[in-house]
């Protein structure tokens, strides 16, 4: 169950940084939970834990990891083509 938690988790923290971001990332859902899903890893290693956490994850450093990595991947993106 923990899993299931972490993949919803992970999509709504990946839609809250797209449309913070208003980007799209491409990949619809699937692209949402990765966002979220390496953003929480990212956010982790630069930010720690702190505040509340969800599905194994601290919601705000988790947020303002898929905000880095949203920023990044649509920077690379443009400057590709």
């Amino acid at each position: 169950m923990g899993l299931l938690w972490q993949l919803i988790v992970g999509g709504v923290i990946g839609w809250l940084a797209g449309n913070i971001m208003k980007r799209d990332i491409p990949g619809g859902v699937i692209g949402n939970i990765i966002a979220g899903l390496l953003g929480s890893t990212i956010g982790g290693y630069l930010f720690k834990d702190f505040g509340p956490i969800i599905g194994g994850m601290a919601v705000v450093p988790s947020l303002l990891g898929a905000i880095i990595l949203i920023f990044v991947v649509s920077f690379l993106l443009k400057r590709k083509g």
